[in-house]
């Protein structure tokens, strides 16, 4: 049984955060979509990732990778085959669509195609406007003098 949350309460309160209402809205709508062919997604250091998926019978002609406007999508179509001399068919070559929504200065460094897994690298590179800075505590030249001007009347 899938919950369905309304997030419309939220719209009325906060200002700018549309695109997590958005991103929210659409990951319910995506658990539909079937987990197939399975995947795993890894954390491999600070800022980078792997996402790993299962395609076992796929050639690297077979399967396509797009990433535009934060959405990672991969696609696999097997070339058709013919039905002619099976008697039993139990490894599946149906297509399949794997969407992945990703962060902000998120992007794709690569993928490789491995003993039928699938590996698509990721690194997270924050423009250098973006990252924490130091901000340097300024002193006001006339403070020092005027201090010292009180201390010396206190000595008096």
């Amino acid at each position: 049984m899938a919950t369905s949350y309304d997030y419309t309460p939220l719209f009325r309160s906060s200002v700018g955060f549309d695109r997590i209402f958005n991103l929210l809205e659409n990951a319910q709508r995506a658990r539909s979509v079937s987990d197939w062919p399975p995947y795993d997604i890894v954390k491999t250091g600070d800022d980078s990732y792997r996402i790993s998926i299962a395609v076992a019978g796929f050639a690297r002609e077979d399967i396509d990778i797009t990433f535009q406007s934060n959405l990672l999508t991969v696609t696999g179509q097997k070339q058709d085959t013919t039905a002619e001399g099976y008697l039993h068919r139990g490894i599946a070559s149906r297509p399949f669509e794997h969407r992945f929504e990703l962060a902000d200065h998120v992007r794709v460094n690569g993928a490789e195609l491995v003993n039928g897994l699938l590996s698509v690298d990721l690194t997270r590179e924050i423009p250098e406007a973006l990252k924490p800075r130091k901000i340097d505590i300024q002193i006001d030249q006339a403070l020092p003098s005027l201090m010292t001007h009180i201390e010396g009347q206190k000595a008096a």
